[in-house]
């Protein structure tokens, strides 16, 4: 009789360096773990799907707002705590090299290798007045219907 493969799945809502790499870090663990693994990523946590190069889209004036607040990519994200003007994003990634981990953007590239599901929430790209160019490749578009789907068949669910 086979067995089942576990799901785990996790809601990013947070646009927090320290957050998302933790959604990240147990995501991978899940995967290796061979988990089918989804991450829902939706409102601020959509910031670490964005490219951290500017692409040239047209958007209306609140779009471009949000555009200009939001940070491009993963390694642009603040920290949810001593975020201390911008240095503390800069000390926590020294730390991390210093002790050969993965930051953020190589946990995101490792994840999509291993086969995560990352999907960015439709509605929340539409708010935003974001454009799929202006997000990595490799990821969906799907709306809360599908992350449900998902999260019912889960063994593991998740919301950072």
């Amino acid at each position: 009789m086979s067995q089942q493969k576990k799901k785990t799945t996790i809601i990013l809502f947070s646009g927090d360096y320290d957050k998302a790499m933790a959604a990240y870090i147990i995501a991978n663990g899940a995967a290796a773990y061979d988990h089918d693994v989804t991450i829902f990523h939706t409102f601020w946590g959509l910031n670490a799907l964005r490219k951290d190069a500017h692409i040239p889209v047209k958007k209306g004036f609140l779009e471009k707002m949000f555009a200009k607040m939001m940070p491009r990519g993963a390694d642009r994200m603040g920290l949810s705590r001593m975020n201390f003007g911008g240095i503390g994003p800069k000390l926590i990634k020294h730390v991390i090299k210093k002790h050969n981990a993965m930051p953020l953007p190589q946990l995101i590239e490792m994840a999509k290798e291993q086969g995560v599901k990352l999907v960015a929430c439709q509605m929340t790209v539409d708010l935003l007045g974001l454009k799929p160019e202006e997000l990595i490749d490799g990821i969906e578009f799907a709306g809360v219907a599908t992350y449900l789907a998902d999260a019912s068949e889960g063994n593991i669910n998740l919301f950072i």
